[in-house]
């Protein structure tokens, strides 16, 4: 499946917010906001302005910011909440049949109503053209929606699905205009016409522009002019000296750790502040199971316990990253520890050796660590190369580390070429059915072989079917625990995003939170 959240660009370090971000660009978006116009810069290129077409953060930036959904993430929650709708819900007990009615007067910025037709033809547009790169694969689950008047529309659902409202809620929910999309085929012009706060002026491969629309009708607050989003094209350098020279007031992903590292050390000096949020993007090792190497739990444990995520942050990410000891990450309803209950914070070479011994292991295991050089980040092959050192070190392994161009990465990932590969993920919805059920579901997008009927037969479909999600903690504990003891993947740490602001930018503490959602009108500058 080719998935936004398949691993795509993490942002510019890696690590989890411990607490309230910093620095006085946090201070309340009306501070000295005076509707000025925002220039930002980022690494990501859009790769689509085509909802159906879109999967990357990229394009799904541009779409919180141009489309609206039926519900969206109030800054800094998780749970979804009306937006064009003006209430919805399931109307059965198994959460398969999900109701929603429109706000009256609801507009696209072009002028042209919106009405249940464009809720349904924008669904049934993304499942019809199922474009490869696009957001279908969300929706396996939906099997027809009816609009009985104009401002009602009901979905109803092959199987039961309680986290169908936090998925229609994300970039894959945009309700286009029936009037300006073919039904058939994706557009080609880079042209959107949405209901959101924002228009798209103009795009092209240098540079998005965006003006307020003045049709929107949602919860958002616009506290700017417009903005305009310029793209370096993965030129980090380039795009830290637009930052110092004043060119783009905002840097937002891409920059490498030892950037933000140094401008959070001088930013008194430079005019600009590091700005920090929590994120739930993960990085996770991936065993192919069907490996002759990796295959073997105890070469999987060994490896469990002597991994040391304290010292690849330290080493690598400079300090700005945050150990991950479980595959949901901290902040998503149903996180729990089980790695570090299983296998120690700690390096242990006798547990290791002790679980080579149990899987009959007494020589030295040779493996190769696979990784690709830029897509999860910059400091990848890097923190790979520590890894190798580390399982070295213990005497117990003799390891090393490829990195290959990830088009060439993945056909070898699903040819199973690799035996232990590097994987990061970026959820579309914030909600532990998404680092679960992907991975460990049935046709799994890790391609990694492994299959768990207890999971699949039981904790997903069960987990999936409950619409009081604190009341799925118990089940999503139960499944870490499995996937702790038989390591099909093992987490390595839990990213937090940074943004880079001149002074005088306000609002950015609003755009950095676990939902995904990078919010252009919460910006400000004085």
């Amino acid at each position: 499946m080719n998935m936004r959240n398949q691993w795509p660009v993490l942002p510019v370090v890696a690590g989890l917010a411990s607490g309230l971000l910093t620095g006085c660009g946090s201070g309340s978006g009306d501070s000295g906001g005076t509707g000025a116009s925002v220039v930002m810069g980022m690494s990501d290129d859009v790769l689509a302005t085509d909802p159906a077409s879109g999967y990357d953060p990229g394009s799904w930036l541009l779409f919180d910011n141009v489309f609206q959904s039926l519900l969206s993430f109030p800054k800094g929650q998780t749970e979804p909440q009306p937006e064009l709708a003006k209430e919805c819900t399931f109307t059965d007990s198994r959460a398969t049949v999900y109701r929603c009615t429109l706000k009256n007067g609801l507009k696209f910025s072009n002028g042209d109503p919106l009405t249940s037709k464009d809720v349904k033809f924008s669904f049934d547009r993304t499942l019809k053209i199922n474009d490869p790169a696009g957001p279908a694969v969300m929706f396996p689950m939906l099997g027809s929606i009816d609009t009985p008047d104009a401002k009602t529309v009901v979905f109803h659902l092959k199987s039961s699905d309680a986290t169908f409202p936090s998925k229609i809620a994300s970039g894959a929910g945009s309700i286009v205009d029936h009037a300006q999309y073919d039904a058939n085929g994706l557009r080609s012009d880079h042209k959107a016409v949405g209901s959101g706060p924002y228009k798209l002026d103009s795009f092209d491969k240098d540079q998005a522009v965006f003006s307020v629309n003045a049709n929107y009708k949602g919860t958002a607050e616009v506290k700017n002019s417009g903005v305009t989003l310029k793209f370096f094209h993965g030129d980090r350098a380039a795009l830290k000296k637009a930052l110092l020279d004043g060119n783009v007031d905002i840097a937002y992903r891409g920059l490498s750790a030892s950037d933000i590292a140094g401008l959070d050390q001088q930013d008194g000096n430079k005019g600009v502040e590091v700005i920090e949020g929590s994120s739930a993007e993960v990085q996770h090792l991936v065993f192919n199971m069907n490996d002759p190497v990796a295959g073997k739990l105890g070469v999987r444990k060994a490896m469990a316990y002597l991994v040391d995520r304290d010292a690849l942050i330290q080493n690598v990410y400079q300090g700005t990253a945050t150990p991950l000891y479980s595959i949901i990450p901290a902040g998503i309803v149903g996180h729990n520890t089980a790695f570090f209950d299983t296998y120690g914070a700690r390096p242990s070479r006798a547990k290791a050796a002790a679980a080579l011994r149990a899987d009959g292991i007494t020589g030295k295991v040779k493996l190769t660590l696979w990784s690709t050089p830029s897509r999860y980040g910059p400091a990848t092959d890097e923190e790979l190369k520590a890894i190798a050192g580390q399982l070295n070190a213990s005497g117990l392994f003799d390891a090393d580390v490829k990195s290959v161009a990830f088009d060439q990465y993945e056909k070898d990932i699903a040819a199973g070429k690799y035996g232990i590969y590097v994987k990061g993920w970026v959820p579309d919805y914030p909600d532990a059915d998404n680092f679960t059920a992907p991975f460990f579901g049935k046709g799994n997008v890790l391609d990694n072989n492994y299959s768990n009927r207890t999971i699949t037969g039981t904790l997903i479909p069960d987990t999936a079917a409950q619409s009081d999600r604190a009341a799925t903690d118990k089940d999503f504990g139960r499944l870490q625990t499995i996937v702790a003891t038989e390591l099909p993947v093992l987490p390595v740490w839990q990213a937090k995003q940074y943004a880079v602001v001149r002074d005088g930018v306000y609002g950015l503490e609003y755009c950095l939170d676990a939902s995904t959602v990078f919010r252009f009108w919460e910006l400000s500058k004085s």
